[in-house]
């Protein structure tokens, strides 16, 4: 074929093998390079009908203007076939894409998407070449996506000029997250020669140096071919692929020689230090320790897989776990909350690097953690790893490398990115089950092998940065400071002309941003192109003992996934707010007669991992039913089955709560990660507090998943004595683990069945029975049958049931709160009450929300707004939310989500924009369902297939119409009842109304 003339065949390989069996399905990868342009392209395929394409190039910015990153916003925003603005929103909508996004790393930019439809693949290919090679990069753009001066309203000539811009504000609220902001000093100062010594991302005071002409230089020196990496999986034909690519990009490109490279770190003779400070932390479980250390080591070059593989086994030997040697040393001596924010092995750099270390400390204790981390290297060299622990990591890997998930090819693509941008052979990358067996081969040769690692990496190895990092309370107040310096000094170098020019400019941009698009250059499938019927999941019913089994035969590759939901209708409500905690830790405490210690050891040498949940299950067919228990998950290898069983027995039996050390170190850690955690879930946070009083489940939701359990996390931190919390844990097990209460799921393959059923039967049987009849603690309780199918006929006490929970006497109401942060951004949500998943309405608000988004919502919050994102959606408890993320504005925002209803009560939208709306739901509802998760939406849900495939006639029939209708209906103030919530920096005027509560 002329096309395979065009790129020279390299290899042809079988990638991966795990003693008899193949890995997850057969796979092989063809590695190639052009022969005009030198890009370099790698195709494994594999029967997954999940197919992926990326190309990533090498991007290597000299100062921390962001350029990579304001760029991969710019591509996207427009290109030479397709000329409309934002065809990658667009896309979202005219596309069944499994997966859309683009990346930027420290030293790549990535472009992947994933799609399980061959028209599709091709539609999204074209658009992805022509945006990443030939895009328009407009200056409105630019201003748009990366920053500009404009007027704080920009139809007002004399209102304060003020920077804005998509990625000025998504990195503001990048680094109010203080491990995000240590992690980048931390890379900053380990490689300070080149690249990795900036912030690709974007300084957000550095980002207004960056010039339109900058960003087009750029693009014309990284994203060539010459310096590109194609990536395929799956099962679609390469040929068609490479056909496509060379047509449509690299028929237009001659080689370059790109200047790209990093050239490796110089070596440090002696260690360095370095402080910095961050911002306060209000959630911190003890205001006092709010002081990070970490020393950090540069390793070797991640191009030499094995080497990389290896420490990359060593690093999890040293930190994973509390077996492990820095979680004894650092973690229990109770001096930190947790490992500091990096941690371990990073291979994402062209140096790979190890780093350790505790945040959560006093600034007193900070050289007590050097000493210790110094003092267990020194162990490590002394005592070498019992050999149980690396079988039960190499035992990990198994598990990772049989389990099936449904994003393998996203996994592959991120996998062998780093290694292969820095010229490493992405098909050694990929042979893990060949470097497992060196690995043997090596400890079996030298049983010091890893010791000398560790000797020669960290004892004597000078490049070694410790890094602390303290929080400053005057931090917000003095980059408020400097950026206002910074925009004085931009604003006191502009002439009248050019401030005239910035009002026009304003204005210009806004009209873009207003103009109605025409997107019809865009290729799109039609609502033809998707399957009318779903494939049905059988599932089939069983008993163990009197406890109910969903079996589900899948082609799980010889991994059994064990599931069993218990109920929490007999918990009292005094100990209902305690139930999380209970979940992260009673897997934790050690059982029987092991420690936690022992405990951890058997998990990981036995299962892929064992774990609890609380759950909070709306139900289909009414707002004011919910179901509420704890899911307990795991899996294992189908040899280790009968393990797994004894391990649950084991731990529902007789799991131990008299540790009150242990609890603390557990205690801490949750704390922190919650506090951590709201920069990146703030909108979630503000969802959660929105729903609370719209439905009976949304008061347990924010229980259990909302800001009140991060302030419970932060209570019980503090106290002195965790005795009375631990004598809860034994009250709260008592009402859950009881068979009445329970119902299980097993996935397997269908040879594994009969012993599968039988090793459950014989859990069941091990887990006592309770005496006393419990009473419920809520009289309102609904039976419904597990099996859909039994409908009518069903009556309670006659078969296998659901218990929810029904509140008859609920009644919503609207309640405004306001969490104050400290953060320079806000999160904000509107939440309204409307229909179940079951009502013919749910769909019509399904796709209104989807449509909201894309025509109307992403315009105003994003583009003209300034957020990082924010739209609707529409929720299986039956609550249509409206949300923000790393938004400058607050109150304007609600504006817009109001705005929104009253544009879509007036159905200014066309068929086209149905359709697309469709299109984009579908997508979702269609997502594939990786063989371990088959079924489970009817065993937790109970929604059968019978019901999804009512929902997605219901969905094919929604009309211009019935939208209208559910938008007058349900979104119109004072048709629902609606709550609001904001988490946010202070603010004058909502302090000053006193329907909002401030918290």
């Amino acid at each position: 074929m002329e096309v395979q003339q065009q790129f020279c065949q390299r290899k042809s390989i079988a990638v991966q093998s795990w003693g008899e069996n193949p890995w997850v399905y057969s796979e092989s990868a063809v590695k190639l390079t052009h022969d005009n342009t030198g890009a370099r392209y790698l195709h494994v395929a594999r029967d997954d009908s999940n197919n992926l394409f990326s190309v990533q190039f090498r991007t290597t910015p000299m100062d921390s203007t962001g350029v990579p990153h304001i760029l991969e916003h710019t591509v996207l925003c427009g290109s030479e076939k397709y000329p409309c603005r934002d065809p990658f929103f667009k896309m979202l909508n005219r596309s069944l894409s499994t997966f859309m996004n683009a990346f930027t790393a420290s030293d790549y930019t990535m472009y992947p998407f994933s799609t399980q439809n061959g028209k599709d693949f091709q539609n999204l290919l074209s658009v992805y070449l022509d945006a990443v090679f030939f895009p328009c990069l407009r200056e409105l753009d630019f201003w748009q996506e990366g920053w500009r001066l404009e007027h704080e309203n920009p139809t007002d000539p004399n209102a304060p000029l003020v920077f804005k811009g998509v990625v000025f504000n998504e990195m503001k609220g990048a680094f109010t997250d203080n491990e995000r902001l240590y992690a980048q000093h931390l890379q900053n100062k380990l490689y300070p020669d080149h690249t990795y010594s900036v912030v690709s991302g974007g300084e957000p005071l550095d980002i207004p140096e960056l010039s339109w002409e900058q960003l087009k230089q750029f693009h014309a020196t990284h994203y060539h071919p010459s310096n590109a990496r194609f990536f395929t999986y799956g099962d679609l034909p390469l040929e068609q692929h490479l056909k496509q690519i060379q047509e449509e990009a690299l028929s237009r490109f001659q080689r370059t020689e790109p200047q790209t490279a990093v050239p490796p770190q110089t070596h440090w003779s002696n260690p360095r230090e370095h402080h910095v400070t961050c911002g306060p932390d209000s959630l911190a479980p003890d205001p006092s320790k709010q002081n990070t250390v970490c020393v950090s080591y540069l390793l070797g070059d991640i191009t030499d897989t094995f080497e990389a593989f290896t420490l990359n086994l060593l690093s999890s030997l040293m930190v994973s776990g509390p077996n492990s040697p820095f979680y004894k040393a650092l973690i229990e001596a109770k001096i930190g909350t947790d490992f500091s924010s990096v941690v371990g092995f990073d291979g994402s750099t062209k140096e790979a690097s190890f780093s350790v270390g505790l945040q959560g400390i006093a600034e007193k204790d900070i050289e007590t953690v050097k000493e210790i981390i110094f003092q267990t290297v020194n162990e490590i060299i002394a005592n070498g790893f019992e050999e149980e622990r690396i079988e039960a990591l190499l035992h990990k890997i198994e598990i990772q490398m049989k389990h099936q998930s449904t994003s393998f090819g996203l996994s592959l693509a991120s996998y062998i990115a780093t290694c292969w941008n820095h010229d490493g052979d992405p098909v050694e990358v990929l042979k893990i089950s060949d470097k497992v067996t060196r690995f043997r081969q090596c400890l079996q040769d030298n049983p010091h092998f890893l010791q000398e690692k560790v000797k020669l990496y960290f004892k004597d190895n000078p490049h070694r940065l410790t890094l602390s990092m303290s929080p400053d309370e005057s931090y917000f107040e003095k980059q408020t400071k400097a950026e206002d310096e910074k925009l004085k000094q931009k604003v006191s170098a502009l002439s009248e002309e050019d401030k005239k020019l910035i009002y026009e400019k304003g204005l210009q941009l806004m009209a873009a941003q207003s103009a109605t698009q025409d997107a019809s250059c865009l290729p799109a499938l039609k609502v033809s192109d998707i399957q009318p019927t779903i494939p049905f999941t059988p599932v089939e019913m069983g008993k163990a003992g009197e406890v109910p089994v969903q079996y589900c035969a899948q082609p799980t590759n010889g991994m059994v996934y064990f599931r069993a939901m218990c109920s929490l209708n007999t918990l009292p409500e005094d100990l209902k707010i305690y139930v999380p905690l209970f979940c992260n830790v009673i897997t934790k405490l050690g059982c029987g007669v092991m420690d936690y210690r022992q405990q951890s050891q058997q998990i990981e040498l036995k299962t892929g991992g064992m774990s609890v949940s609380p759950q909070i299950i709306p139900d289909a067919t009414d707002l004011d039913m919910y179901e509420q228990g704890v899911l307990l998950t795991s899996s294992s290898l189908e040899r280790n089955v009968p393990d797994m069983m004894r391990l649950w027995s084991e731990i529902i039996n007789t799991a131990c709560f008299d540790d009150e050390e242990r609890l603390r170190v557990l205690v801490m850690m949750s704390a922190q990660e919650l506090a951590n955690g709201i920069p990146d879930s703030g909108h979630t946070y503000a969802m959660i507090r929105a729903a609370r009083n719209l439905t009976p489940a949304g008061d347990l939701q924010e229980t259990f998943d909302g800001m009140d359990q991060v302030k419970l996390m932060k209570r019980i931190a503090e106290m002195s004595n965790l005795t009375p919390i631990l004598r809860k844990f034994p009250r709260i097990k008592k009402h859950l683990f009881n068979p009445e209460n329970m119902r299980c799921a097993v996935n397997a393959t269908p040879q594994m069945m009969s012993e599968a059923s039988l090793e459950v039967e014989k859990l069941m049987n091990l887990i006592a029975r309770k005496k006393k009849e419990r009473k419920h603690v809520r009289p309102n309780i609904i039976e419904k049958p597990l099996d859909p199918l039994v409908g009518s006929s069903f009556s309670p006490g006659s078969g296998p049931s659901r218990k929810l929970i029904s509140d008859p006497t609920f009644k919503p109401c609207q309640m405004k709160t306001y969490f104050q942060l400290p953060f320079p951004v806000n999160y904000v949500s509107e939440c309204i009450r409307a229909v179940p998943f079951a009502d013919q309405d749910y769909a019509s608000l399904q796709i209104l929300a989807r449509l909201m988004t894309a025509k109307f919502l992403h315009g105003e919050i994003r583009e003209k707004g300034g957020a990082y994102g924010g739209g609707a959606r529409m929720g299986q408890g039956g609550l249509f939310a409206f949300y923000s993320y790393r938004d400058p504005n607050s109150i304007t925002t609600l504006t817009a989500f109001r705005k929104g209803v009253e544009w879509a009560k007036a159905g200014k939208f066309t068929q086209q924009d149905i359709d697309e709306a469709k299109l984009s739901v579908f997508s979702a509802v269609d997502a594939p369902i990786a063989p371990s998760n088959k079924g489970i939406s009817q065993f937790l849900n109970g929604i059968p297939d019978e019901m999804k495939q009512k929902h997605r006639e219901q969905l094919f029939a929604v009309t211009h119409k019935s939208l209208v209708e559910v938008a007058n209906k349900y979104l119109g103030i004072g048709q629902s009842t609606c709550g609001l919530a904001i988490l946010g920096p202070p603010n004058e005027s909502i302090n000053k109304n006193p329907s909002w509560v401030v918290r």
